[in-house]
């Protein structure tokens, strides 16, 4: 419902994606909205809410975490919709700053199951807040980079949503299940305006957010209680995106260029130089993260 009037308003701010011939990651030919992270966010919160019916610290940390990343993320589309670039460095300091409320709340990655003993082993605290932090910018971060396809970023968040609530479902993990449904909700909303040819998009924004979403998703849910072989269901469940963005930082820092410096070497646009059209790019990259889902969902079921 609020994606079409956020579209009418973005065309009256012009607040729009304009294509620009020089560059090769721009894929669309007309100018498109970039309002999409709005509707996103406000959907996810306003059905959390009132499934939810209360307002914990975590809640709390959650909001405050996505405004932030909707502001820095809305600075950043203004930018391009100028033909500009942000700078990196206050996108990434806004992404921490995000990630250290959600340690503040309480929702910490605290240790695994030693599988040997099967005792609890707890991280010294300062390891702790490292790997928290470093898992939710780095999932952010990854969604982020794979938004470059019609279809693409909202498209393997909805199967990593389905795949976490299932696990989350199966682990008896209620906040996590609920939270991943509706991540699933909103992100089919989005692609019935953002499958090809899009007519909208979520810009840094909402791609930033929905990582976001995703990383604390898996930190309440697939992380607790874990055993060292399930720490890879929620790595499994992001494969498409985590595994795509660490050889494209790896060759970036190899050709010795930044690691946020922005190029067409991500998988779908390795993809669409391989000679397939948007369409059989997005089909590939949704089957291979199914895939890894169904991974995931077998390695739950080992451990169980």
């Amino acid at each position: 419902m609020l994606i079409p009037p956020f579209s009418r308003l973005a065309f009256k701010l012009d607040f729009v994606d304009k294509p620009r011939k020089d560059e090769e990651r721009k894929l669309h030919r007309e100018p498109i909205p970039l309002t999409a992270s709005y509707a996103i966010f406000i959907g996810f919160f306003a059905a959390y809410l009132a499934i939810a019916r209360e307002f914990s610290w975590e809640t709390g940390a959650l909001f405050l975490g996505g405004i932030l990343l909707l502001t820095i993320g809305t600075i950043d589309d203004w930018y391009k919709t100028k033909g500009k670039d942000f700078p990196a460095l206050p996108k990434m300091l806004v992404q921490m700053s995000a990630a250290v409320l959600v340690y503040l709340s309480g929702n910490v990655f605290t240790g695994f199951v030693n599988p040997l003993s099967g005792e609890y082993v707890m991280l010294p605290v300062i390891l702790q807040f490292v790997l928290t932090v470093l898992w939710i910018f780095g999932v952010t971060t990854v969604i982020n980079f794979t938004d470059g396809l019609d279809g693409l970023a909202g498209g393997l968040s909805a199967i990593s949503s389905i795949t976490l609530f299932i696990v989350a479902l199966t682990m008896g993990q209620s906040n996590s299940a609920m939270m991943a449904i509706i991540l699933v909700g909103v992100t089919l909303a989005y692609l019935r305006y953002n499958k090809p040819p899009a007519k909208v998009f979520m810009g840094d924004a909402g791609a930033t957010f929905l990582g976001f979403m995703l990383a604390v998703i898996a930190l309440d849910g697939a992380f607790k209680q874990a055993t060292v072989l399930s720490l890879f269901i929620p790595i499994l469940a992001l494969g498409v995106p985590i595994f795509d963005n660490i050889f494209v930082v790896v060759k970036r820092f190899l050709q010795g260029k930044a690691i946020y410096q922005a190029d067409a070497s991500q998988a779908h646009y390795r993809l669409l130089r391989a000679g397939l059209n948007h369409k059989q790019a997005l089909l590939v990259l949704c089957l291979v993260s199914t895939c890894f889902s169904l991974s995931s969902i077998i390695l739950m079921l080992v451990q169980i």
